[in-house]
Formats: structure tokens, C-alpha cells, sequence
């Protein structure tokens, strides 16, 4: 996750955080062409784990960047017992790392925390210094629908809409998450106001808190070509989702596969 976030959010954050449809088995895929040449992985924005944990499990080496002290403490709790996954807290658009990796991933939208050019490029391109000659990039970003931006352009924020309840087997309560977002069209940057509530098994709600605005970069096809490209990259496919399926105008996702450009 590209921002830091408050240990109480982390929390919270951990617990509601799910896999996209496909996801983790096309990580996985990728993952073992890895592991069969002997390489590494770095995944980019990992926030709690919820990706490199389980790539971790195909005995890959991994390592695991963030911003946020508070995230990555989380993800070393979860990973005890596992040797070949490692934590770095860095800023995603300008870590120095000292060692090329086979694989680069950026999962669950943490690219779009990026919100100028500058940062896009600036990101790509230490991205690219740390990829060996034959290593690859795989960026993930939602495939925003023109209905709901164009409604948000017009002012009609969403208000909080319910984005779903979930809870842990080791929890009593059981966490609700509401999202209410907004639309800035002049530098196509999505806001987000998430609120939390903490519900008891009788369904009352016992707690609940407002954090703070989240702004997402909202990126369009041919800005992500050009974006890759002034960065060195040579795109190699896009998918419109983890099935591998084209990418069309109904796509949910956009699953970038570059390569450094030799």
C-alpha cells in the first residue's frame, strides 16, 4: 500500500484485504518460472503481506516494499518461520536496493498512488534499475468505468456505500467497511473516505471511525504505454483481468506485462 496509514487502519485494513478473482494463480504461475531459473521477486507497495505471503509458499525468494512503518510490521508478524521472504520500508519511487530481481510486481492498484508524472516516471524508472536484462514487470490498475467518473465529474459523489463486512476467526466482532469517493477530472486523481465500524454477533454497531482521504491516480490505456515507455519498457501483453482475458472497454482490470526495453 503506497501511504501510511495508522496501526488502528492497518488493522482494520488486514482483515477486509482480499484476493482479486484469479490473482494469486497468476502471480503464482509467474512465480515458478522464477523460482525454475534460480530468481527473485520484488513486490512493490505490499502493504500486510497478503501477495508475497503467498508466493512465499512456492519457496521463492521475496522481498516486500512499503512506505508505512505500521504495515510492515504487520507483515513480519505474519511471516514468521518463513526464510525466504524479507521487509524493506522505502518509498516506492525511490528505493536503492542494491540487487536486480527476475520479477517485479505491483498488485491491488498500489501504482495509482502515484498521482503525478513525475512520481509515475520516477517510480517505472527505479523499477527498471533493479530488473535484470531478461526480468520482467507486471503492474495492476483498475480499468475505471466512464459512467461512474462521469457521474463523480458532475458532483454526485457516491456518499458511503457499503463495500462489505468481514471478520477473522480469531475476532469476536466483525469489521464493515463504507467507502464514499469523489472525482477531481482535472488531474484524473479519485478520492476516497473510508469509514470503519466494528459490529458485534448481535449486529450492533460498536465503533466507528472515519479515516483520512485517499487520492488514487485514475489511468487510461495509452497514458500507461506512454508512461512505461518513457521509463524503458517494452510492453509485452496487457490483460483485461487475472483469466488472461483480452483487454475491452467492459474489462474490470488492467494487467500490465512489460519488459526491459534492450
Amino acid at each position: 500500500m503506497g501511504q501510511l496509514v495508522s496501526e488502528q487502519e492497518v488493522q482494520w485494513y488486514d482483515v477486509a484485504v482480499s484476493d482479486w478473482p484469479g490473482e494469486i494463480e497468476f502471480y503464482r504461475a509467474m512465480a515458478r518460472e522464477v523460482k525454475t531459473r534460480g530468481g527473485s521477486i520484488l513486490e512493490v507497495g505490499c502493504g500486510t503481506g497478503r501477495v508475497a505471503l503467498q508466493l512465499a509458499q512456492e519457496g521463492v525468494p521475496i522481498v516486500g516494499l512499503d512506505l508505512s512503518p505500521a504495515m510492515l510490521a504487520v507483515a513480519r508478524q505474519k511471516s514468521q518461520g518463513l526464510p525466504n521472504v524479507r521487509w524493506v520500508e522505502d518509498d516506492m519511487q525511490a528505493f536503492k536496493l542494491g540487487e536486480l530481481f527476475d520479477l517485479i510486481i505491483i498488485p491491488g492498484h498500489s501504482f495509482q498512488f502515484m498521482l503525478t508524472p513525475t512520481d509515475q516516471v520516477a517510480c517505472l524508472k527505479c523499477i527498471y534499475q533493479h530488473l535484470t536484462p531478461d526480468g520482467k514487470l507486471v503492474v495492476h490498475v483498475n480499468h475505471d468505468g466512464l459512467d461512474w467518473l462521469g457521474g463523480l465529474c458532475q458532483g454526485k459523489g457516491t456518499g458511503f456505500e457499503l463495500v462489505g463486512e468481514y471478520r477473522k476467526d480469531s475476532m469476536a466482532d466483525s469489521v464493515r467497511k463504507w467507502n464514499s469517493w469523489s472525482y477531481e477530472a482535472s488531474t484524473q486523481t479519485a478520492s476516497v473516505i473510508t469509514a470503519w465500524e466494528i459490529v458485534g454477533k448481535d449486529g450492533a454497531v460498536k465503533e466507528r471511525k472515519e479515516v483520512s482521504e485517499k487520492r488514487l491516480h485514475c489511468v487510461f490505456r495509452f497514458e500507461m504505454e506512454h508512461l512505461l515507455a518513457r521509463a524503458g519498457f517494452e510492453l509485452e501483453t496487457l490483460y483485461g483481468d487475472f483469466s488472461r482475458q483480452e483487454f475491452q472497454d467492459t474489462s474490470p482490470e488492467m494487467i500490465w506485462i512489460a519488459r526491459v526495453n534492450q
